[in-house]
C-alpha cells in the first residue's frame, strides 16, 4: 500500500513524496509554506488521482518521459520521476491511480 511521506526542507517549507508499496517514489510535490497547505495538496492528489484528464504526459528535452498531475483549477499538484520510456511513464500513472486514494501519511 502506498503512503505520502512528508518532509521539512532546510528553509522550513514542507513537501511530500507519494511512495508505492515497494517504497519507490511515484509522485513529488511542490514546496508548501505551511502544513495546512501541504495537507490540502495531499487531499487534492487523493481526489484527482483517479481522473485521467488530470494527467499531462510530457517528454523532457533529453528525451525522458514524465507526467504532472493537475488539480481541477489546472494547478500542478505533483510531478513524476523521469522514465526511460513512455510505457514506464504510463505505468507510473497507473501506480499513482492505484496508490494515492488510500495512501496514509507518514512524517519523515
Amino acid at each position: 500500500m502506498g503512503k505520502f511521506v512528508v518532509k521539512t526542507a532546510k528553509n522550513g517549507q514542507f513537501h511530500f513524496a507519494l511512495k508505492a508499496g515497494n517504497g519507490e517514489t511515484i509522485l513529488s510535490s511542490e514546496m508548501y509554506n505551511s502544513k495546512a497547505s501541504l495537507k490540502n495538496g495531499i487531499k487534492s492528489v487523493k481526489e484527482n488521482a483517479s481522473k485521467d484528464e488530470r494527467y499531462e504526459k510530457k517528454t523532457s528535452t533529453n528525451g525522458k518521459h514524465y507526467f504532472v498531475l493537475k488539480a481541477g483549477n489546472h494547478q500542478v499538484i505533483g510531478n513524476s520521476e523521469m522514465y526511460e520510456s513512455a510505457s514506464g511513464r504510463d505505468n507510473g500513472i497507473s501506480s499513482v491511480k492505484k496508490n494515492a486514494p488510500e495512501a496514509g501519511i507518514e512524517e519523515a
